[in-house]
Order: C-alpha cells, then sequence, then structure tokens
C-alpha cells in the first residue's frame, strides 16, 4: 500500500471517530456507556495512529 495512501486512511479514519465521539459529547445520537468508552479509545488511537503515519511520510517524502 501506497505511503501517501495510508497516512490519508489513517486520517480519515481519525476524523470519523473524532466526528462520532463529538456527536455523542453533544447528544445527538446516544450510545450506552461501553459504545461510549469503546469509541472513545479508538478515536485516541487513531489519533495516534495518523500523527505516526504522517510523520512516517514526511520522513519518507523528504
Amino acid at each position: 500500500m501506497n505511503n501517501k495512501l495510508r497516512s490519508i486512511i489513517s486520517v480519515t479514519t481519525a476524523l470519523l471517530f473524532l466526528i462520532l465521539v463529538f456527536m455523542n459529547f453533544i447528544g445527538y445520537w446516544s450510545a450506552n456507556s461501553f459504545i461510549q468508552i469503546l469509541f472513545f479509545f479508538i478515536m485516541v488511537i487513531s489519533i495516534f495512529n495518523a500523527g505516526f503515519e504522517i510523520c512516517k511520510y514526511q520522513k519518507l517524502k523528504s
């Protein structure tokens, strides 16, 4: 898989989970507490993963 494509997929995943957690926070949709905690931790992990992928892409680019 191309490094640029991998970084785009990671950023997209992080943004989608960020939007889902924010929508739950403002009360647009509701879920039980297990799903809320699960989505929150997936969001945090996907943000870190997106940061690592972007850093790797920038190192390979230069």
